[in-house]
């Protein structure tokens, strides 16, 4: 089983990943939690241009063939080998992102990140999407003060640092998502407390893993 998580920036997917990952464990499950950009030695270098201010304006084009080579390379060594294990697989950030980020944030057509994305996936989709839903002006005041406590304000900040309605453009192409793919894609509302949406999220994976 694959399960992401997906969210715009300060939504709290890490922190929900991580309890998800501990959980399962806890209930005798063999798991592996993981992340985009990174997880990989490839990835770690693509991670620290990436996410980092001073990368600057690093062109449409790049960025997306950035990703996609991280990906490649995290699915190639990581995921598709835990997933051939029977594992279950949590991934911070992954296909979506690509779609929302580079389609609905920087205007790439969808169908053709479709075709990118199963290339670079190698055909491994998400079997759950955790969608945590939040305001743009929530989610970027949470980020902030999260790179402030852990001092990565530049190694962490690019996308934090984009123009408002680019945040708004990822919110909604997520949702638009969650409309298209609503038997994969579960919306919960991240401004609730971490205790009561990782309880959502307890709910909804227990009912998938019982469905089998």
């Amino acid at each position: 089983m694959l399960i992401t998580f997906e969210g715009i920036e300060g939504c709290g997917k890490s922190t929900q990943a991580r309890l998800l990952y501990d959980w399962l464990q806890e209930m005798g499950n063999s798991v592996l939690i993981t992340r985009e950009p990174g997880s990989t030695f490839l990835g770690e270098k693509l991670r620290s241009i990436l996410l980092n201010q001073d990368s600057g304006d690093i062109s449409a084009l790049s960025e997306l063939f950035l990703y996609l080579a991280d990906r490649s390379e995290h699915v190639k060594k990581v995921v598709q080998p835990a997933l051939e294990q029977n594992k279950i697989v949590i991934i911070d950030r992954y296909v979506d992102s690509t779609l929302v980020y580079q389609g609905f944030g920087r205007g790439f057509d969808l169908s053709f990140l479709q075709q990118l994305n199963s290339l670079a996936s190698s055909g491994f989709w998400p079997t759950i999407t955790l969608l945590l839903d939040l305001s743009p002006q929530e989610g970027l005041k949470r980020a902030e003060k999260r790179n402030l406590q852990k001092g990565i304000q530049t190694e962490e900040g690019r996308f934090e640092s984009e123009e408002w309605y680019f945040h708004q453009n990822i919110r909604k192409g997520y949702l638009e998502l969650a409309k298209q793919a609503s038997e994969r894609i579960c919306v919960l509302d991240a401004s609730d407390s971490v205790e009561s949406v990782f309880a959502n999220i307890k709910e909804y994976v227990q009912d998938k893993l019982a469905m089998g």
